[in-house]
């Protein structure tokens, strides 16, 4: 089984970027625990500040992989593009955020992903992507 991670802009600034909202831990850290946590899972990371990239990525892994985990970071409230990738692709996807984008500025509370995601999860800080995957496999088994 494998399960794609792919996070948006500015998560490549985890850990030093706004720790009291996102926390002090860089995702490459956690991502080895991820993957000490789910043995059996081949997870696979991707990472891009560019739109383009993104939806190049979700259609690469769309029809590979068994299942998504995506943070679209900023990208979630603009990008109509990112949630018609996502309606393309066979492969489920998981929404991920790392703060409750509702409980932020009035623009974050829209979504171009979620009716397209088979879930999303907000909120919860990095264990949103491993409840994301939980939630993946559980689903494909």
């Amino acid at each position: 089984m494998t399960i794609a991670i792919i996070n948006g802009p500015n998560l490549n600034l985890l850990g030093k970027r706004e720790p009291g909202v996102y926390g002090s831990k860089d995702f490459e850290s956690y991502l080895e625990e991820m993957r000490l946590l789910f043995p059996g899972v081949e997870l696979i990371y991707f990472q891009s500040n560019v739109e383009g990239e993104l939806i190049n990525e979700l259609q690469r892994v769309g029809f590979t992989v068994s299942g998504i985990v995506m943070n679209p970071g900023g990208y979630t409230h603009t990008s109509v593009a990112i949630g018609d990738a996502i309606a393309a692709i066979q492969a489920p996807v998981v929404e991920v955020h790392i703060s409750n984008i509702h409980a932020r500025e009035e623009f974050r509370h829209i979504s171009h992903v979620s009716a397209k995601a088979a879930g999303t999860i907000c909120g919860l800080g990095l264990t949103g992507y491993e409840l994301a995957i939980r939630f993946l496999l559980h689903r494909l088994a």
